[in-house]
């Protein structure tokens, strides 16, 4: 269970508490860092010098860096290599550079030796309040949802917060299932947060009313 993180003035959460959060969802596996990765940069207020420069990173990608020694080598190999919280702010800081322009040799001199607090206070300081908290991530579909630890802790944060009782106003999405019957859900559930297929649930709602009746 993770606490709100401290607030700065007007009750902002601080960028640099917020993204200390994400150390709860390593280590990570090369396509879950990618989504993760990519969810944060897609929330991101930082607009990009052009399209390409906000690309998600690949797993391709991420072992490309990893061969120029942008980003460290994870731990273990193969299908058994994980990522640390260091790899996540590293790729991060990779990419938000890229976002600004940057060419990837004078990223490859700035990440030289450069320390995790240093990446870290940059990511949070470009980031800024765009950056959501883990369990606000726009997942696209269950086929986005990081595996393992990180998919886990999500998925619990997502339960948690479709469970708690909403004392002010909420939006609500309409679902046409069949005639004479809707399907509401609140914007905050995991089904409307993680993107999934509308037609899918309905779908899967109209089946199950069939062998109801």
């Amino acid at each position: 269970m993770t606490t709100a993180p401290p607030a700065m003035g007007g009750g902002t959460p601080d960028p640099l508490h917020v993204l200390r959060e994400y150390r709860n969802l390593a280590p990570w596996n090369l396509r879950d860092l990618s989504v993760v990765v990519g969810a944060v940069l897609d929330a991101s207020a930082v607009t990009p010098i052009n399209a390409a420069a906000r690309a998600a990173p690949s797993e391709r990608t991420i072992r490309f860096y990893v061969t120029r020694g942008l980003v460290s080598p994870p731990e273990g190999r193969g299908t058994a290599a994980t990522y640390s919280y260091r790899h996540f702010l590293q790729l991060l800081a990779i990419k938000l550079r890229q976002m600004e322009g940057a060419t990837l040799a004078a990223i490859t001199k700035d990440m030289h030796d450069q320390t995790g607090d240093v990446l870290e206070r940059r990511c949070a300081q470009v980031l800024g309040a765009s950056l959501p908290l883990p369990d606000r991530l726009a997942l696209k579909g269950a086929e986005a949802m990081p595996r393992g630890r990180s998919g886990r802790a999500l998925t619990a944060w997502l339960t948690r917060d479709a469970g708690k009782a909403t004392d002010g106003p909420s939006t609500w999405r309409r679902i046409p299932v069949t005639r004479g019957v809707e399907l509401h859900v609140d914007a905050d559930h995991p089904l409307s947060r993680m993107g999934v297929d509308v037609a899918a649930v309905a779908e899967t709602i109209r089946q199950a009313l069939a062998k109801m009746l």
